[in-house]
C-alpha cells in the first residue's frame, strides 16, 4: 500500500510538473502576441526564440503525457474493487487523451502558421 501511495504521488508530482510547462507554454505565447502588437514592431530574433522554446515545450508536454498516460492505464489499482472506481479510472485515461489530441492538433496549427515565416 505504502508503494502505491509513493508511485502516486509520483504520477501527482510529474502531472505538477506538466501543468507548469502548459502555464509557460501559454506565457510564450503571450510574450510573442505582445511582440507582435509592439509599437515598434516585431523583433524576428525574439519571435523565433519564442516559437522555438514553444515548440519545444509542446512536445516536451506531449512526451510527459503521454508516459503519464502509459502509467495511468497499467496501473491497475481498482482490479478487485467495484465498477465506479474502474470507470473513473478509464474516464481519466480518455480525459488524457483527448489532451494530447488537443495538444497534437495545437501543434499542427502552429507548424502550418510557420510555414510562410520561412
Amino acid at each position: 500500500m505504502a508503494a502505491s501511495s509513493q508511485g502516486h504521488n509520483n504520477s501527482l508530482q510529474r502531472l505538477n510538473h506538466v501543468e507548469k510547462m502548459i502555464v509557460r507554454v501559454l506565457e510564450l505565447a503571450g510574450a510573442v502576441m505582445d511582440e507582435l502588437a509592439g509599437p515598434s514592431g516585431p523583433r524576428k530574433d525574439a519571435i523565433a526564440s519564442h516559437c522555438h522554446e514553444f515548440m519545444q515545450s509542446i512536445k516536451d508536454i506531449q512526451s510527459n503525457l503521454r508516459e503519464e498516460i502509459k502509467s495511468v492505464c497499467e496501473y491497475r489499482p481498482f482490479e478487485m474493487c467495484d465498477y465506479n472506481s474502474r470507470i473513473a479510472n478509464e474516464i481519466c485515461c480518455q480525459k488524457l487523451d483527448y489532451v494530447i489530441r488537443q495538444l497534437d492538433g495545437m501543434k499542427q496549427n502552429l507548424d502550418r502558421c510557420r510555414e510562410p515565416l520561412l
